[in-house]
């Protein structure tokens, strides 16, 4: 891995190793930039443990161009969580998976309350607008009149021919 960020195709586009969305040299906390060992070290797990939780789908790193396992920032921090809950809460690793999901599932779900919430707000604006623009047109020179009197008017059709 070279200390620019980029992998063996030196950051070119299209190439995956360590690129952030951002551009070729950006980094973030989701930029798969740590190999197994190195992973293995930052989560003080054993790399044999990291490619089982990999296997069974606890923490799934990107792959590298040669099929090589990827680590980023966040799934550094999802190891340690694994390994707590399985150390000091001593939940299985089913157990475990179903929290991931759940918690991922919760996350998916905040952003997209956000994402509603952004809609919520921009279509009162649009309608804040075309209300504006509503009384705007209104002509000014015109006066609304108010009914003087409260008469009541009963209507009784003609009978027929015969009734």
């Amino acid at each position: 891995m070279r200390a620019d960020g980029g992998g063996p195709r030196g950051g070119v586009p299209g190439g995956r190793g360590g690129l952030g969305p951002g551009g070729p040299y950006e980094l973030n906390d989701v930029t798969p930039v740590y190999v197994i060992s190195v992973a293995a070290q930052l989560s003080g797990l054993h790399p044999q443990t990291l490619r089982q939780y990999d296997r069974l789908g606890l923490v799934s790193p990107d792959r590298a161009a040669g099929r090589g396992r990827r680590y980023s920032a966040r799934d550094i921090v999802q190891l340690r969580e694994v390994q707590r809950l399985s150390q000091e809460e001593g939940i299985n690793l089913a157990g475990i998976k179903r929290i991931l999901e759940l918690e991922n599932h919760v996350e998916a779900l905040r952003m997209r309350v956000v994402e509603l919430e952004a809609q919520v707000a921009e279509a009162g604006t649009v309608q804040a607008q075309r209300e504006a623009a509503v009384h705007a047109s209104y002509r000014r020179d015109l006066v609304r009149v108010q009914p003087q009197g409260t008469a009541l008017v009963v209507w009784r059709p003609k009978r027929g021919r015969g009734d």
